[in-house]
């Protein structure tokens, strides 16, 4: 029996598809950031999450050691990395004074 050829259509100039992304290659849009990564913001809250199941007794006496230590670990590292916030009085110490004028000592 003979067989029939199939012919394929090779795709021209138009009708080419672009190239695929690869996992190694960022796309068009720029990298983007991991999503599994982790911020100061996160560990900032994480350190309340600690706090505030801390106070509620989410943790039994035998395991509150290990939850202050891995804390004060946490709050000891956000202090090293964290930029300071700026406190109110701060905010103050940068603007200028206004000094009342000085009156003078003499009678009237």
């Amino acid at each position: 029996m003979a067989t029939k050829k199939k012919t394929l259509k090779r795709p021209t100039k138009a009708t080419a598809t672009a190239p695929k992304a690869t996992a190694n290659s960022a796309p068009a849009g720029g990298p983007q950031p991991d999503p599994n990564a982790l911020s100061i913001g996160d560990l900032k809250n994480l350190s309340s999450i600690l706090d505030v199941a801390s106070t509620r007794g989410a943790f039994k006496a035998a395991e509150m050691a290990g939850v202050g230590f891995l804390y004060n670990k946490l709050q000891a590292f956000l202090a090293k990395v964290a930029p300071p916030e700026p406190k109110p009085e701060d905010a103050k110490a940068g603007q200028p004074t206004t000094v009342a004028p000085a009156t003078a000592q003499g009678g009237k």
